[in-house]
């Protein structure tokens, strides 16, 4: 038997009837659609789209998109921005553990174009979003056609192909009998644990409006089971071996415990062992704070505690984690003796840092371990005195000696972080929050600290918690952006507004790029171009501050804003934003002065080249510094 329908109308249906499942939870793989409408889609997917939904005639916030799910339609979410609709769709996948994700449809041209940033961010995280762009004709009836770009040496090249490098698959539906295997596998890929990230199927915009007779069983529901691997006997052997011989070991947990969901089994191995746990921005949370194991953070946004033991240790067991310059301090943080094992469900990471590899599942694997190791205990001595002594910084750092002054950028955290508990969602992507939230924050709950740090990517944090507020509707979500990150990307709000989203945003107004100002001073660029001020007579930026008020743009776009001065303000600001069940914006002009105090500095390095020569006195002494760093990078072999 076949049924007749478009190839924009056979994605939708088959989407709708595609499922994960791991450790017998069920999960829609494909559980909404993100969409901007143009000539290369409207036709075609949008029309499809409008199909699908048969009695839902609207799938507008979470209870609209559970019941058009329910109905076997696909939920639709109207985006402003097509970046910021990839973001969405990633903080949907990261909040549920990359067992669901989102679709994005594009037109053709600049629409395609804009998911770029998008797609690469989802690709380095290893977050799955399947992207639908729509591409120019594939039959070529008129050539070019409107937003096509024209290649003299290649007929068959589309913008769409700047998408390739980005992906970890791409395809080009060229003729409808071509979606079957392009959808397959698009699917596989996106519910592997190792190859999943941003997956694209281009899609010619005469092609999803082409009809063709499909076989009913491409509509069947189809169950993608989501590999919990085990180790090899041979690798977890020499894994064992290694541990048992280890004096001072050490673990680093990354973004891979979260996502295997092995958070129980990382404490009951830390328990069980005495070996301390240290986090990365990716694994942050995956220990309460206050545990027993728990070090804090590592590398150059790390703490005083987790940095020294990682400096000591002669064995790093590193979880899921990608082991990015942050983490080892550009290659200075361990000491050149460390030997590294490396569990990791991809082999790729696994073999970083010439470790020894165990390749499996972040919960087999620690369970694997745990059973092998039997009775061995091998405590780090003295470090418990540490972890007080930072935890004492942090409580200076938070300290408020006047509650009537205006708050500093750490005090808003300090405030913040006596009003939440664990269900609140603090999500961060760039700038200067995510060094002071790694060292910081007091993290209550696993999923509680949505750090985007692997690319960092500004104007991630508004999108990207509407797509966590989709993920776990009633929980209070939090975006904290600085004033650069807001003028990146504040159009979702809109879509807050639109959605009757409960999106709680911090924006703090420091007048400028405060971290990479930090950054330029310690490279030898003196602060040029970083702040938002007016030109001088001299053609710089020293002049006053720019007259901008983003808490007004805010309220423009339909958010409720308030507008605390001081902290005491701060405080019933903040409670207020809490409980509040509309897009509720804490706008505050943050205190910058050197005069006080703030977090404490990096604890360990990060490898920013300086100008090896310079007539500048500014250049030359930081020149001197970035020498006397290099000297400590390690290879490790």
């Amino acid at each position: 038997m076949s049924i007749r329908l478009t190839v924009a109308q056979a994605l939708v249906r088959f989407l709708a009837a595609q499922y994960t499942e791991r450790d017998g939870e069920r999960r829609r793989l494909i559980a909404a659609t993100w969409g901007i409408f143009g000539h290369g889609n409207v036709a075609g997917i949008g029309q499809a789209l409008v199909e699908s939904l048969g009695g839902v005639e609207h799938a507008g916030g979470a209870g609209d998109t559970r019941a058009a799910i329910g109905s076997g339609g696909m939920p639709f979410h109207q985006g402003r921005n097509e970046q910021a609709m990839v973001h969405a769709a990633v903080g949907y996948a990261r909040q549920s553990r990359r067992l669901s994700a989102h679709a994005v449809t594009t037109s053709i041209g600049p629409g395609a174009t804009n998911l770029v940033t998008g797609a690469a961010l989802a690709t380095v995280n290893r977050l799955p979003v399947l992207l639908l762009p729509g591409d120019t004709f594939a039959g070529r009836p008129a050539d070019p056609v409107l937003q096509q770009l024209e290649v003299p040496y290649a007929g068959d090249v589309s913008v769409n192909d700047c998408l390739r490098p980005v992906s970890t698959y791409f395809d080009r539906v060229g003729r409808p009998e071509a979606l079957v295997p392009a959808a397959l596998a698009a699917m596989r890929v996106l519910a592997d644990p190792v190859q999943t990230g941003a997956v694209t199927l281009a899609l010619p915009q005469d092609v999803q409006a082409e009809a063709y007779d499909w076989p009913e069983e491409f509509f069947a529901e189809r169950v993608w089971r989501v590999r919990r691997p085990r180790p090899d006997t041979a690798e977890l052997d020499a894994a064992v071996e290694a541990i048992g011989n280890a004096e001072r070991p050490l673990i680093v947990a990354g973004g891979g415990v979260r996502y295997s969901g092995a958070e129980d089994a990382l404490r009951m191995f830390a328990e069980r062992t005495g070996i301390p746990v240290a986090t990365t921005q990716a694994g942050k949370g995956v220990l309460p704070y206050d545990h027993p194991c728990e070090t804090g953070g590592i590398g150059h946004t790390g703490s005083a505690t987790a940095n020294a033991l990682a400096a000591s240790s002669d064995l790093v067991i590193g979880v899921g984690t990608r082991y990015t310059d942050f983490t080892t301090a550009s290659g200075t943080l361990f000491a050149g003796a460390t030997r590294f094992v490396n569990l990791n469900i991809a082999g790729f990471d696994a073999h970083k840092l010439a470790a020894l590899p165990l390749v499996a599942d972040a919960r087999e694997g620690l369970t694997a371990l745990a059973g092998a190791l039997g009775d061995h205990r091998r405590e780090t001595a003295g470090w418990a005195r540490s972890k007080r002594e930072w935890q004492e910084r942090i409580d200076a750092a938070y300290a408020v000696p006047d509650e009537d002054a205006r708050p500093t950028q750490a005090q808003v955290l300090g405030v913040l972080d006596t009003l939440v508990d664990g269900s609140d969602i603090l999500i961060n992507a760039a700038g200067s929050l995510p060094g002071d939230l790694h060292k910081l924050w007091r993290t209550r709950s696993p999923d509680q600290y949505h750090v985007e740090y692997g690319y960092s990517c500004m104007g991630y944090e508004i999108p990207a918690a509407l797509g966590v507020l989709l993920a776990t509707p009633g929980r209070p979500v939090w975006a904290l952006v600085g004033d650069g990150t807001y003028l990146m990307n504040p159009t979702e709000i809109v879509t807050a507004v639109q959605e009757r989203l409960p999106l709680r945003l911090i924006v703090l107004q420091n007048h400028g790029y405060a971290s990479i100002g930090g950054l330029s001073e310690a490279v030898g660029a003196e602060r040029y171009g970083t702040d938002y001020r007016h030109r001088d007579a001299d053609g710089g930026f020293t002049g006053p501050p720019l007259p901008v008020d983003l808490g007004a743009n805010a309220a423009s776009l339909g958010m409720r804003v308030l507008r605390p001065h001081t902290v005491r303000d701060l405080r019933e600001a903040l409670a207020d934003a809490r409980e509040a069940t509309v897009p509720t914006c804490v706008y505050v002009e943050t205190e910058t002065a050197d005069t006080v105090s703030g977090p404490p500095p990096a604890q360990a390095w990060w490898d920013v080249p300086v100008a090896e020569t310079s007539t500048r006195p500014s250049a030359v002494k930081a020149r001197e510094e970035y020498d006397r760093h290099v000297t400590a990078r390690r290879r490790h072999l």
